[in-house]
């Protein structure tokens, strides 16, 4: 996997209100950004997982800003390690990816730009929810390894173009997702990674998932 350069777009660190609560995320907008992705973490992750942060690191090399942030709050996220609940609570997740997306349309370094979602496992059902809640706003989504199933019947509201990347190796989830492009009504492609499991965790899986939503994202933001 390609190192992360130290010398790479400053980073800011920045507090999102969000659903009643405060959110972490980090964000870099590269010089001449022209759209931005905001992920959505999957079961028990956050903003610093290494996947996703190598994704967003590769959607910045093609002028893409990137924004991601934890969906849960510290003392949520404690709880959660214990109950596994609130992980798979879509509403509520999705409430928090609506507000964060709020604060990017009002947000003097970012309100210029069009909006996509990176969703991961949980997180690409949450996406997905919240793509419908602001179709006018959010211009594609990516999941990876995700469970659209979870989306329920907002599936077939989603307006954004809508790409689904699953590893070969991942057959539980494989099944799921061809049934979820089924019932998705606009633009749509799944994708089948050969040889990667449910973590892309495979040498070269996970840098053509990186690809795969860098194409799609630079095509539709």
């Amino acid at each position: 996997m390609e190192r992360m350069s130290g010398t790479e777009e400053e980073e800011s660190v920045v507090q999102v209100s969000a659903d009643s609560v405060i959110l972490d995320g980090n964000l870099i907008v590269p010089q001449g950004a022209r759209g931005i992705v905001l992920f959505a973490h999957g079961s028990g992750s956050s903003r610093f997982s290494t996947r996703n942060r190598y994704v967003a690191h590769v959607l910045r090399k093609a002028g893409l800003a990137t924004l991601l942030i934890d969906l849960l709050t510290a003392d949520e996220e404690k709880m959660d390690i214990q109950t596994r609940h609130l992980r798979f609570d879509i509403e509520l997740l999705a409430k928090r990816l609506i507000g964060a997306t709020d604060w990017l349309t009002q947000s003097s370094a970012t309100r210029n730009f069009r909006i996509g979602y990176f969703g991961a496992s949980t997180g690409a059902a949450a996406a997905l929810v919240a793509a419908v809640e602001r179709p006018n706003v959010i211009y594609a989504v990516v999941s990876r390894g995700g469970r659209p199933d979870l989306a329920g019947h907002s599936l077939s509201y989603v307006k954004a173009p809508t790409l689904l990347i699953v590893g070969g190796n991942d057959f539980p989830v494989i099944d799921i997702n061809q049934e979820a492009l089924k019932q998705l009504q606009i633009e749509k492609k799944l994708v089948i990674v050969q040889g990667a499991t449910h973590l892309f965790e495979e040498p070269g899986t996970l840098e053509e998932v990186a690809q795969l939503a860098t194409n799609w994202f630079v095509q539709h933001l």
